[in-house]
């Protein structure tokens, strides 16, 4: 089989178990952005990292295909994976819980930055926020379709992001960077 099918050519594609529509359609930039945090997130997993943060990364890269899944059809019925539900938001709680006990208060806005991974992480983390700005979209041109679920799933993944891209300058003793507002006064 080859990697090429010529049936994208002209601008249009298949959603799953769906009609073709045009590459610009709302529900191909929702998952085709979904797909870039994926991406994002293979380059964090490719740093070294302590194997609790790897694994549950790994985990999130699987609901995100899980995500993409659901975005990528108007049948939802017709999939035979599970789709994100209240327990993978659940999930991410537990973990963003664990990783704020031990780490200090956050007093100040911080910068993204510090250890290399833990900025791709934040790379990430707003690459998610636009994936969700995506969905919402979708929330209102299709509001029967129920995209709720993928919409705090995200939300939540955003947050959970901004806590590992935390974990990881602190586990490294790296100070992070803050915004001490306008620097010019």
């Amino acid at each position: 089989m080859k990697i090429y099918t010529r049936t994208g050519d002209a601008g249009k594609t298949g959603l799953f178990a769906g009609p073709r529509v045009a590459k610009d359609d709302l529900r191909i930039e929702a998952f085709g952005t979904v797909d870039e945090l994926n991406s994002v997130l293979g380059i964090v997993r490719s740093h070294p990292l302590d194997v609790d943060i790897a694994e549950q990364l790994e985990r999130v890269q699987a609901d995100l295909f899980t995500v993409g899944a659901r975005l990528a059809t108007t049948q939802p019925e017709r999939l035979t994976i599970r789709l994100v539900d209240e327990q993978d938001v659940a999930r991410l709680e537990n973990w963003i819980d664990a990783h704020e006990a031990s780490l200090p208060e956050l007093t100040h806005f911080i910068l993204p930055g510090g250890d290399i991974a833990a900025a791709n992480v934040h790379h990430a983390r707003t690459v998610g926020r636009r994936a969700e700005r995506h969905v919402v979209g979708l929330c209102h041109a299709y509001p029967e379709d129920g995209y709720e679920a993928v919409v705090v799933y995200l939300n939540r993944l955003s947050d959970y992001l901004f806590v590992v891209a935390r974990a990881i300058n602190h586990r490294a003793g790296i100070r992070e960077p803050i915004w001490l507002g306008d620097a010019s006064k």
